[in-house]
C-alpha cells in the first residue's frame, strides 16, 4: 500500500534546514525553480554511469558522450561541460586511469571496480529508469502519456513561478499529485 507523505512535515523541516544555508546554497535553490527543465540526472548519477560505460570497455570523451546519448534517447546529449569534470572527479576519486594518454582513453581501476560493485543497487535503479525513460518516448502507443506528462511539467512550471504562491497552494497541488499517482498505481 502506498503512503502518503505529510508535505507540511516537509516543509518544516525544509525551512528549519535553511537556517544554515550558504549564499551560494539559496541561489542553487532559487535557480532550479525558475522553470528550467528539470535535472535527468540526480547527484552521483552520472559519475556512475560514466564508470559503468567505461567498465564495458576503455573509452575516451566523445565515445562517452555518444554512448550517454544513445542511451537515454529522446535528443538528450550531455556537454563535454558535464563530462570532462565527471572524468576528472572519477579519475581524482581513483575510480579510472588514463589508458592511453594521447587519446585520453579511460579505463576503470580495480577501486572502481568495487565502488561498482557497491553501487550496483543504484546502478541497475538508473539503468531500469533510463530504459522506461526510452520505451516511453519511442512508443507511439504510449504517446499521450508523454503528452500528458510533458503538460504536467508544464502547468507545475508555470504555477511554481508565481513568487506569490501561498501554503494552501502548494499542499493542494501536492496532494493532487499524490492522488494521480494512487489511482494510477491502481489501475
Amino acid at each position: 500500500m502506498h503512503k502518503l507523505v505529510d508535505m507540511r512535515k516537509i516543509k518544516m523541516r525544509h525551512q528549519s534546514d535553511h537556517h544554515h544555508e550558504s549564499e551560494r546554497d539559496i541561489h542553487h535553490r532559487e535557480h532550479h525553480r525558475t522553470g528550467r527543465r528539470g535535472r535527468l540526472f540526480e547527484s552521483g548519477r552520472m559519475k556512475l554511469l560514466v564508470l559503468h560505460l567505461i567498465q564495458q570497455n576503455p573509452k575516451h570523451g566523445y565515445e562517452i558522450i555518444k554512448e550517454i546519448s544513445d542511451l537515454v534517447g529522446d535528443g538528450y546529449t550531455p556537454s563535454a561541460g558535464t563530462i570532462y569534470p565527471t572524468l576528472t572527479s572519477l579519475e581524482e576519486m581513483n575510480c579510472i586511469s588514463l589508458l592511453d594518454v594521447e587519446r585520453k582513453q579511460y579505463q576503470v581501476t580495480e577501486y572502481g571496480e568495487t565502488y561498482l560493485k557497491d553501487q550496483q543497487e543504484m546502478l541497475t535503479a538508473l539503468l531500469e529508469k533510463l530504459r522506461i525513460r526510452r520505451e516511453i518516448h519511442n512508443n507511439d502507443q504510449l504517446i499521450e502519456i508523454h503528452r500528458a506528462m510533458e503538460n504536467l511539467k508544464t502547468a507545475l512550471r508555470l504555477k511554481l513561478n508565481i513568487a506569490d504562491l501561498q501554503q494552501e497552494q502548494i499542499y493542494q497541488i501536492a496532494e493532487k499529485i499524490d492522488q494521480a499517482a494512487i489511482a494510477i498505481g491502481r489501475l
